[in-house]
């Protein structure tokens, strides 16, 4: 009851909470001159009313949906699935269902800081890989011309089963790594010099896809891209006044930052809305992918009601070629997920996140990406950086909030036609927006850099290999998918996935090189780094005990009879664990 009275009195302030460990001296003014201190509204634990809760889900779900349905635009066609087929709102669906599911498990017994777990265009990469392998390699239109209605869904949904196959085996690996505490080991073998390659790839090697997108308009995809720089950039602090009614004080109106909370959304509607016009006006051909109708038989034929299912495309194949390349991606998100729950932590005011939250946080990750597998939605799970982001702007890192987001989007990805309505987003607008979002995302692998020293040049011949190698290589296996002949077609799919994923070649240079090729700890950026990620420690502060002290990152019940045994503690996902890496 006290700490319920506590979180109450909360909802009356902002907060004030200390970077880090949680303060030891509860004098405000001593504890200033010690620690940094970060604003926020409502802290990791605190419970907002229900009516704010409900806004700000819906905040963080159409924050997440923007980056969610841009997925499925370049997977079906590289599954072979018609443009007008209704299925393709069925995945979008069966994205968002899981993950609310994840989200929520995530939040209440993961890691447990409030951030959204979903789709990844990290798992595009190896995808498109696999998919170039010849005998997954899409029939000519003529061909699929003459093909029936059920051949064609056979067409796409065997290729759907070996990528669920793919992805749930290759999932494993991120659960073994995250529950035995392996990831603890891993981030010492992850360099920056690993990280950029690896993540940065993962926008560069996708803008073939980009512009293909784009090119069915370019009026429309440069008015996409400038519109949304407009909003997401020069707009950021301008706000909007919107009316509202105070209690003794009748109406009021109050500014609302419109243009820093939903620049993607706002861009969309407005260019979608505009392409809405042309159409109605046939300043469009008919057939143009920027007409709003082009797929509106998705939108029909779609059925209002669905619940996703596991298998509901057939039984998963598995193969080993698909797994390795699909552990490219799970490792890929793995790297990039360890490097945002520090940043959350410190954003949400909470204590930087400890060994066993972190564990925790990658296994429940990997049993996302392996649920996500399984029912068919073609990709994996990561750590949203949007919403993360949403974060830092609206400074409210409740968890209670991203709890509530995880039941919209249970509810959203049951509604079938909610699906269909972003499939019909004309191409031109999304081809806009993938390059801004692919942009963003090879420029948070580069950010890595700023950790090592940019004047040495062995950082500097690490860097181009790692980045330039990939994309050669890679770029001629797709152009010449038979290039690998051993005898063997087991192997010559194993190795032409492998060399054929751009992140997995480029992190292994990149990783290979940093550790072979001598430097100093501070010239490779290993000091900065670890500094980064030092917290992953016991976060049992000094002079408590266990008993008596209550964890952000606890069990929300269970931890009374977990600290009655002490064989708890050598679990490394249970709350009670003591890491060998914590410092004395």
């Amino acid at each position: 009851m006290a700490q319920e009275n506590h979180l109450n009195e909360t909802l009356q302030m902002t907060t004030t909470v200390s970077i880090g460990e949680a303060p030891q001296n509860p004098d405000p003014a001593a504890a200033a001159k010690k620690k940094k201190r970060v604003d926020i509204t409502y802290g990791i634990d605190d419970i907002p009313p229900w009516y704010l809760c409900l806004f700000l889900a819906i905040q963080h779900y159409m924050t997440m949906i923007g980056a969610i349905v841009s997925i499925p635009f370049i997977l079906t066609p590289a599954l072979c699935m018609e443009d007008e087929n209704p299925a393709r709102g069925v995945i979008i669906s069966t994205m968002i269902f899981v993950t609310g599911l994840v989200t929520w498990f995530q939040a209440t017994w993961g890691c447990r800081l409030p951030i959204v777990q979903g789709g990844t265009i990290s798992f595009l990469v190896p995808t498109l890989a696999i998919l170039h392998l010849p005998q997954w390699q899409c029939p000519d239109k003529e061909a699929m011309g003459a093909m029936s209605f059920d051949e064609k869904e056979e067409l796409w949904q065997v290729r759907m089963r070996e990528l669920s196959g793919a992805i749930a085996v290759a999932a494993l690996v991120q659960v073994f790594i995250g529950y035995t505490g392996f990831v603890e080991r891993l981030i010492k073998i992850i360099t920056p010099l690993t990280i950029v390659p690896t993540v940065g790839l993962v926008g560069l090697t996708l803008f073939e896809h980009a512009a293909a997108t784009a090119s069915k308009h370019w009026g429309i995809s440069v008015g996409t891209t400038a519109m949304l720089t407009l909003f997401s950039q020069v707009m950021v602090n301008v706000n909007v006044p919107v009316v509202k009614y105070r209690k003794g004080h009748g109406l009021e109106t109050q500014p609302f930052a419109l243009f820093k909370l939903f620049p993607v959304l706002l861009t969309i509607a407005i260019m979608w809305g505009l392409c809405g016009l042309l159409t109605l006006f046939d300043v469009f051909e008919p057939g143009n992918q920027a007409r709003t109708d082009a797929r509106l038989l998705v939108l029909t034929d779609a059925s209002w009601f669905r619940i996703p299912y596991p298998g509901q495309f057939g039984v998963p194949t598995v193969t080993l070629a698909g797994v390795l390349g699909m552990l490219a991606g799970v490792l890929a998100c793995t790297v990039e997920s360890v490097s945002y729950y520090p940043t959350v932590s410190r954003m949400c005011g909470a204590k930087c996140i400890p060994a066993h939250a972190l564990n925790r946080g990658i296994g429940v990750e990997g049993l996302g990406t392996m649920l996500a597998g399984l029912w068919g939605s073609g990709n994996g799970t990561n750590t949203f950086g949007e919403n993360v982001g949403a974060i830092g702007i609206t400074k409210v890192g409740s968890r209670r909030v991203i709890q509530w987001a995880a039941g919209i989007m249970i509810v959203q990805g049951v509604v079938s036609k909610f699906g269909a309505v972003f499939m019909m987003i004309p191409d031109p607008v999304v081809g806009g927006i993938f390059c801004v979002m692919f942009g963003m995302i090879c420029a948070f692998g580069l950010g890595a850099l700023q950790y090592v020293d940019l004047q040495s040049a062995r950082n500097l011949y690490i860097l181009g290999v790692s980045l330039f190698f990939p994309m050669v290589l890679c770029l001629w296996l797709q152009k010449h998918p038979g290039a690998i002949s051993t005898g063997n077609e087991t192997v010559d799919s194993t190795l032409s996935v492998l060399l054929g994923t751009t992140i997995l070649v480029g992190g292994a240079i990149g990783c290979l090189l940093d550790h072979i090729i001598p430097g100093t700890r501070e010239e490779r950026g290993l000091v900065a780094w670890e500094k980064e990620i030092e917290s992953f420690s016991d976060d049992t502060q000094e002079g408590e005990t266990e008993t008596s002290t209550y964890s952000t990152y606890d069990f929300p019940f269970g931890m009374n009879l977990l600290r009655r045994w002490r064989w708890t503690s050598k679990i490394p996902f249970l709350p009670t664990y003591k890491s060998p890496a914590k410092k004395n």
